[in-house]
């Protein structure tokens, strides 16, 4: 029988974790203190022991009371530790020259190192993002020398550094959010000037990866995207189709860096150095530089660091076969990385790796043992590892997307056993890359055949019916949904043995079960799963979210309402906007535009060419400025891909000086996104309509749409030939109830029935949400409403 894991010191380093995410948003001073604090109760309770130990008097109570203190004291030192790291990082940050430039919003050169690979950044059309360890800053009429990290918003210019690259940089700085990682944010102002080589160890990397991707040129396109994300964490040619299919199938974290990949690949290494006779010790010491060279190949960021971690975790109880310590080293690498990185305890990758591996140290053992009762070893083990990860992870899944993925288990099953051979394969066709391409080519089909399978298994699965089913969201449905496994798993056992004795009526509630208890977190979940685009019932106003991933959107105006377009995001469980398009600056548009940005991290800021209200125009410029959001207009012509949905601006191009000139400056988006193709045209009147609808014409696709976002709230002033020739299927009516000005015109509204269209009103039926419907090349878009008329509305047949 295995040895039982230690679970006495996981204690420490959850509470730790717990101590510094719920503190982040206090001042670095508050979080020394606390630090210092528990430090010295920490000291006083082990002073404590080793004085009472001493005394043959107190020995009765060292016994009694000894191994509470020690525990207690070990958790005050452990949260002390963490929360004075967090608390010296944090005045780091607050005390230096970039940050107090950046509090003016001053215009600065910047001289640094390049510690990110740049990537463009989603939902803005050219704009660049990377990371920059700056070195010296020069502003406001001097110079100084600096060691800390900005966060960089370029042009295409900027796509053309290389990591390790020192630059130089002219740009504004601006504030970060207290909870970000970085000191500042840094709108540059032109192309960087390359002042310095990157590191041979840099360079080298680089060549490898360079490698690995001349190399999947060739494979078919769900290999090529899946490969370098299971060898080096590189998903930027994954397609999008193929993201939302992992994740509905729980497979998202293969296709990008994990403690199992790095321990796979060591594992394999371990293995053939014991075919060729090292000791353990040299067979360690191979293990630990293998994952130093995953570290620098994956690039030495937080998430790499992390994986890199878990994966030596692993390690420890594979190379002692004691797998009482893996548990404490689990808890000392937690606390490891808080004290390096505070940040990581509100980061949901760090929540979901962790998470993993404790499922399958504490989880894993004890399932195989009771599968394996009535099941081979080899399939009881191939079960337990991905129902124990999946178990551990549901919860916080949850909490970021509402929803709970009925195929996850068999996904992984199918899925666990190819990763194998395409991760060591893929790593073999990285290194023969740099020197042999054509045996790089070879080996990476070798590795791109499971990729194919993989994505295979999760784009079936992510098909089939009630792949997904809502589930409340947030902390409440994350904690209810904890204490529902935590129950099941306790009283599984007796459960099981009470229904063999009463087989009819166990039989009975199962279907008591199916008939009333399953339909009841769809019918209270909000939102729907597979949504696409929400518009927020925010009153006479506009607020569109799409949906660009978990608990990420893409928000098309704010509404009049602060406090409605939170409310709104909030129940959508958005946390992150890539993108805030703002297509005009009318109040009913910007003046919510606050709560959009509370408490939520925003990538940028489009706005219309034309500023007009001016005052409503300098009320968003310096709402953005003190939050840290660069703003830029766009103009027609513009494409841009966030994730799953792509877009191309239609209008403005010039000022229309007919009509209402800032409706009609209004920034048009045709949107695609699951298949579904969505246009958004703000206020426009039929000035700036009729423009519109001549470049749909001209479209290879024509002008043809799923749905349509009714201009100005349903006003009279519509286009029709616009109307007729977009066709939507459903057509979105942004309205606020009872207003002055007769919105919706029964006209319209006729007009649009008479084609056929759905008509969806918010001052009718509240949120609307657009949820895709069919398989994929014949999707079809139904609505689902949270008002009082709440529910499945069918598009047009």
């Amino acid at each position: 029988m295995s040895e039982a894991a230690d679970v006495r010191l996981l204690v420490p380093g959850l509470a730790a974790w717990t101590a510094v995410a719920s503190t982040l948003g206090l001042t670095p001073t508050s979080r020394a203190a606390a630090g210092v604090v528990l430090l010295v109760l920490a000291l006083l309770g082990l002073g404590w022991l080793r004085h009472a130990g001493q005394h043959p008097r107190a020995r009765h109570a060292v016994l009694a009371r000894g191994t509470a203190v020690s525990a207690l004291a070990l958790t005050a030192a452990a949260c002390g530790v963490s929360l004075a790291a967090s608390g010296a990082h944090g005045l780091e940050r607050s005390a230096g020259t970039v940050r107090a430039l950046a509090d003016e919003g001053a215009s600065v050169v910047l001289t640094g190192r390049v510690v990110s690979d740049p990537r463009l950044l989603p939902g803005r059309s050219g704009t660049v993002l990377l990371r920059l360890h700056v070195r010296s800053v020069a502003g406001r009429g001097q110079r100084s020398l600096v060691r800390t990290s900005v966060l960089v918003f370029g042009r295409a210019s900027w796509t053309s550094v290389r990591r390790g690259e020192q630059v130089v940089a002219p740009g504004r700085l601006a504030p970060a959010a207290a909870a970000d990682d970085v000191v500042a944010t840094f709108t540059a102002r032109g192309p960087p000037a390359v002042v310095g080589r990157a590191s041979w160890i840099d360079r080298g990397a680089e060549r490898v990866r360079a490698g690995l991707r001349r190399a999947v040129r060739s494979l078919p396109t769900d290999a090529r995207g899946l490969l370098p994300g299971l060898v080096v964490g590189d998903t930027s040619l994954q397609p999008p189709e193929l993201t939302e299919a992992m994740r509905v199938t729980g497979l998202t974290h293969l296709a990008a860096v994990s403690g199992t990949n790095t321990t796979l690949v060591c594992v394999v290494a371990l293995a053939l150095c014991r075919g060729v006779g090292l000791g353990r010790r040299v067979r360690l010491v191979v293990a630990a530089a293998l994952l130093a060279g995953f570290v620098v190949l994956a690039r030495p960021e937080p998430s790499v660091l992390r994986a890199a971690v878990m994966g030596g975790i692993g390690l420890v109880a594979l190379a002692t076969a004691r797998r009482r310590l893996a548990v404490p080293a689990l808890s000392a690498a937690v606390v490891v990385l808080l004290v390096a990185d505070p940040w990581l305890a509100r980061s949901y990758g760090f929540a979901l790796s962790v998470l993993a591996t404790l499922g399958l140290l504490l989880i894993a053992p004890p399932l195989q043992a009771r599968l394996e009762r009535g099941l081979p070893p080899a399939l009881a083990t191939a079960l337990a590892v991905p129902v124990a990860a999946q178990l551990a992870c549901t919860p916080v899944i949850v909490l970021l997307a509402g929803q709970v993925s009925l195929v996850a288990v068999l996904a992984n099953l199918l899925a666990e056993p190819l990763v194998a051979p395409a991760t060591v394969l893929g790593l073999a066709a990285a290194l023969a890359g740099v020197g042999w391409p054509g045996l790089a080519t070879v080996l990476a089909w070798g590795g791109g055949l499971p990729c194919v399978a993989i994505g295979a298994v999760a784009r079936t699965l992510a098909q089939w019916p009630h792949a997904q089913v809502a589930w409340p969201g947030g902390a409440t449905g994350a904690l209810t949904l904890s204490a529902l496994l935590v129950t099941g798993w306790l009283a599984g056992p007796r459960l099981w043995r009470w229904s063999a004795a009463h087989r009819p009526l166990a039989a009975s509630g199962g279907v008591l079960l199916l008939a009333v208890g399953v339909p009841l977190p769809t019918a209270v979940a909000w939102p729907p799963p597979r949504w696409v685009l929400v518009a927020c019932d925010v009153g006479q106003g506009d607020a569109l979210v799409i949906s660009t991933g978990t608990g990420r959107a893409v928000l098309v105006d704010a509404g009049p309402d602060a406090r409605a377009v939170d409310r709104c995001l909030t129940d959508l469980q958005v946390r992150t906007l890539d993108v805030v398009v703002l297509t005009h600056f009318h109040a009913d548009h910007v003046d919510g535009l606050a709560g959009a940005l509370r408490g939520r991290r925003v990538g940028g800021l489009l706005t219309t060419i034309v500023d007009d209200p001016p005052a409503q125009a300098r009320h968003v410029r310096r709402l953005a400025a003190r939050t840290g959001v660069p703003v830029r207009a766009v103009v027609a012509g513009e494409r841009a891909q966030d994730g799953p949905v792509s877009w191309q601006v239609l209008w403005p191009e010039r000022v229309i000086r007919a009509g209402s000139v800032p409706n009609n400056a209004s920034v048009v988006l045709d949107v695609r996104v699951a298949g579904l193709r969505l246009l958004l045209v703000g206020d426009i009147e039929p000035e700036a309509a009729r423009v519109v609808d001549t470049r749909l014409r001209a479209l290879p696709e024509g002008p043809r749409v799923d749905v349509l976002k009714i201009a100005h709230h349903g006003s009279a002033q519509q286009d029709d030939r616009l109307l007729a020739d977009t066709a939507p299927e459903l057509a979105l009516v942004s309205v606020g109830a009872g207003n002055d000005y007769g919105h919706p015109a029964p006209a319209l509204l006729r007009r649009l029935a008479g084609q056929g269209a759905v008509v969806a009103r918010t001052d009718l039926s509240g949120d609307l949400a657009v949820v895709v419907t069919g398989p994929p090349g014949e999707r079809r878009p139904s609505l689902a409403t949270s008002g009082p008329h709440a529910g499945p509305v069918g598009g047009r047949r």
